[in-house]
């Protein structure tokens, strides 16, 4: 799809459902697709340089964007932080949408609501010489099919890991999306306990074209085992034996970021 489709905001709200063909999907998984009522998130990445900035976004996030969304029908949103962050920590939050049309309103919705205003004042308002944040990163993603909607783990302490594959072609990208759909690859994850939290392919981003997915667990020590027991399953072996599904032929890359949640996450 050209450049010029994204220019205005009606045509990215006729054509961000069918931006990418549905490429090699099986009749089943298209059956299935017209069952499911898919989520859309847009996962924004908070570049800070300093221990106010995180405060100021954290305390946004509690305090005003994370109600303030919830009373416009977006639940369940994620922030986080890294685990052991090189440097000034970077914030991520995930902000599900039940429709396109949501995603676009959103922020002239936001605008209206007065108490979000109040509450948000001191990220809203913050002054070019103590600027609330440095910059943002976004991108706008379509759940998949077979895991449609966040799923909430349970409220203990916990760790995330955050994984992006990149593709050299959008074809090759839709094959690994159908490797965990059709294929089965998010059962077995669940299975062997590499719970997930989200499947999303990337709309509009980065780094296209690409998948990100978030998986949550007790520890390192199980993150560890628990890949493990994945990478020796008999029905992953057979699955990741199929030619088409080699990693070679369909990920070029893949981006792995630790992550533990903020105090005012719902996730």
């Amino acid at each position: 799809m050209k450049r010029r489709n994204f220019v205005k905001t009606s045509l990215l709200i006729s054509s961000i459902p069918t931006i990418l063909p549905q490429v090699g999907l099986a009749a089943a998984g298209t059956a299935w697709q017209k069952k499911v009522n898919q989520e859309y998130y847009e996962l924004r990445v908070y570049t800070l340089k300093n221990q106010t900035q995180q405060k100021i976004v954290e305390d946004y996030f509690q305090l005003a964007a994370i109600p303030a969304l919830n009373k416009l029908g977006s639940k369940n949103i994620g922030v986080f932080t890294e685990q052991q962050p090189e440097v000034q920590t970077k914030l991520y939050a995930i902000i599900p949408f039940n429709t396109v049309e949501d995603f676009i309103k959103v922020t002239d919705k936001l605008a209206t609501d007065n108490a979000y205003l109040k509450a948000g004042a001191p990220y809203l308002n913050a002054s070019a010489t103590e600027p609330a944040y440095e910059r943002i990163e976004s991108s706008f993603m379509r759940a998949f099919t077979h895991m449609p909607k966040i799923e909430v783990p349970a409220k203990k302490a916990r760790m995330f890991e955050l994984r992006r594959y990149e593709s050299h072609s959008e074809v090759a990208a839709k094959k690994k999306i159908e490797m965990f759909n059709e294929a089965g690859e998010i059962a077995i994850f669940k299975r062997v306990g590499l719970t997930p939290v989200f499947f999303g392919e990337t709309i509009i981003g980065e780094m296209r074209p690409n998948l990100t997915y978030l998986l949550t667990f007790d520890d390192m020590a199980e993150h560890d085992k628990n890949w493990k027991v994945f990478g020796s399953d008999p029905e992953w072996k057979k699955i990741s034996s199929i030619p088409d599904y080699a990693n070679a032929k369909i990920v070029s890359k893949i981006t792995r970021t630790f992550l533990v949640p903020a105090a005012c996450s719902q996730v």
